[in-house]
Parts: structure tokens; sequence; C-alpha cells
């Protein structure tokens, strides 16, 4: 079984800089590294719907940024340590949210930056979220 577990979240000023970490356990599943899996990265703000922050795929490290956060946030993964990162830079208050890390395997990517991750609804793992509070 394939666990995720999002950490990093804290409280920051505004234009201070957290990291996020998600660490993958249960690899190989059922034959597949975690490497055979995109990385999404999405959050929640009290009251509204869960959107995608930013994506990378299982290879080729094609990204995807939802335009709010291009320029200030940056995803990485390093798939030997079997883990994700995503660097916020910049915060701003409207970043306050939870943020939670989820996987979705390669054959089932989008064909567009936007799609590689897409939907939650994409996703086929979640980790439980890490908090992030920006606030002066």
């Amino acid at each position: 079984e394939v666990q995720l577990q999002a950490s990093g979240g804290g409280l920051v000023q505004p234009g201070g800089s957290l990291r996020l970490s998600c660490a993958a356990g249960g690899f190989p599943f059922e034959g597949f590294a975690f490497g055979d899996y995109a990385v999404g990265w999405f959050r929640q703000a009290p009251g509204k719907e869960r959107e995608q922050v930013s994506c990378i795929a299982s290879v080729g490290g094609i990204t995807y940024y939802t335009d709010s956060v291009k320029g200030r946030f940056t995803i990485s993964r390093d798939n030997a340590k079997n883990t994700a990162y995503l660097q916020m830079n910049s915060l701003e208050v409207e970043d306050t949210a939870v943020y939670y890390c989820a996987v979705r395997p390669r054959w089932s990517e989008g064909a567009t930056t936007a799609t590689i991750c897409g939907a939650h609804s994409n996703m086929d793992y979640w980790g439980k979220g890490t908090l992030v509070t920006v606030s002066s």
C-alpha cells in the first residue's frame, strides 16, 4: 500500500519561505517505483475547494504550476529518496491552506502540463496534509 506523508508546513510571515516535503512509502508497489508516478501538490483553504498547485511528471521533469504561484513555487523530486518537494518563496496571505501531496501513475497522466495531474479526483493516493499559515 502506498503511503504519503507531507511535512514542512508552519507559520510564516508574508514574503517568507517554506519547503514542503512529501515522503512516499510502500514502493515498489505492484512492481512500480515512486518514479513511475506523477506527484501533485494540492491545497485547500477554509471554505474553498481543493485546488491543484503544482505537479511534476513521472518522467522528463515536466512541471505544472497554477498561475497564482508561478515564479514563486518550485516543485522537484528525488526518486532515490522517494520524496518530492515544494519550495515556496515570497509567500502571500492567500497561500494559507492545508497542503496535500498525491500521486498518479504515469500510465494515467494527462496529455497536457495542466492535466499531468489535473483534478484532485485523478490522483490515486493521498497523504495527510500539512498546514501553511501566512500571516503577519
